[in-house]
């Protein structure tokens, strides 16, 4: 096996883990939506979009990263580059369009960047809090 299969491989492997966090995530995304709404809770397409956006940000980083490495292990040639760049370019385009809907404020002008998954992880764990019971907030709630 070649160095070049090898690194083949694991562009494929990065692509198949891309395509399946964006489908995990649209899934993620619909039941935490569907859990609110059915809860009669409001904001749920607001968390059905951002959700869906942080989903879709982190399939998209990860398949430039799939990208790159296809192209850093390919032939060089003037045209293998020339076609990261474009892909990589419409991905940045996109991915910083979809920032802009979801955080309602241009990249470079938030104070705290996220990524596709943080965004992603901090719905899931919003709607596991909304999802405990209330618990008494005194130091000594449940001694007995």
């Amino acid at each position: 096996m070649t160095m070049h299969q090898i690194f083949d491989g694991v562009a494929d492997g990065f692509e198949i883990t891309g395509v399946i966090a964006m489908v995990v995530g649209f899934i993620v995304a619909f039941a935490l939506a569907a859990v609110r709404l059915l809860r009669g809770q409001g904001g749920s397409f607001a968390l059905l979009r951002t959700s869906l956006g942080g989903a879709i940000l982190l399939g998209l980083e990860i398949l430039v990263a799939a990208d790159l490495i296809r192209t850093i292990t390919s032939e060089p040639s003037l045209e293998n580059v020339g076609v990261l760049a474009v892909i990589v370019l419409l991905r940045t385009v996109l991915s910083m369009s979809i920032q802009i809907e979801i955080d309602g404020t241009l990249p470079w002008k938030r104070v705290l960047t996220q990524s596709g998954a943080a965004v992603l992880t901090a719905a899931v764990a919003q709607e596991r809090e909304r999802g405990r019971p209330n618990v008494a907030k005194t130091p000594d709630a449940g001694r007995d």
